[in-house]
């Protein structure tokens, strides 16, 4: 016999690999960084990403599924590539537009996923809550990526004083 609920189900695992995914990345951009704001940063980051992860396994509990335990092998690849990346680049600016990069593809996820019409209106507003706290995370790095152009652009001895 099949789960009714196993669209939600696969729709919230596949919420919950992404957000795992990132949970890492940020772990790991925390131990590449040398500046101390941002470790302290990108670890909060992760540890909320993680929270995202418990909230929305506990509803793949609750809808008689087992949550996903582990991210995607793509992501892994992808971080291999950044670390070979930033080794090279070895600045702040490359780990940040690293994260922005994957702050886009998850809040992308995130928004797919709520348009999904198949899924429950419970499921919809499980991930509508998830995806606030994804959202806040998405804007921050944002700003921060946007903030280290702007100083990299005042930097330039052809910006204007």
């Amino acid at each position: 016999m099949s789960n009714p609920n196993a669209h939600d189900i696969k729709v919230l695992n596949g919420l919950i690999e992404t957000t795992l995914d990132s949970a890492d990345g940020y772990r790991e951009a925390a131990g590449e960084t040398q500046d101390a704001h941002y470790r302290d940063l990108f670890e909060r980051r992760s540890a909320e990403r993680a929270k995202v992860v418990d909230d929305l396994s506990a509803a793949v509990r609750g809808l008689g599924g087992d949550p996903e335990s582990s991210g995607s092998i793509l992501a892994k690849a992808h971080r291999a590539f950044l670390d070979v990346k930033h080794a090279l680049l070895r600045n702040d600016d490359s780990v940040v537009g690293s994260i922005n990069s994957g702050e886009n593809f998850i809040a992308d996820k995130f928004e797919k996923s709520l348009e999904d019409g198949a899924i429950s209106a419970t499921t919809r507003e499980i991930i509508r809550r998830a995806y606030a706290a994804i959202k806040t995370g998405h804007d921050q790095m944002e700003g921060l990526k946007h903030s280290l152009e702007g100083q990299r652009d005042a930097s330039n001895p052809l910006f204007p004083n």
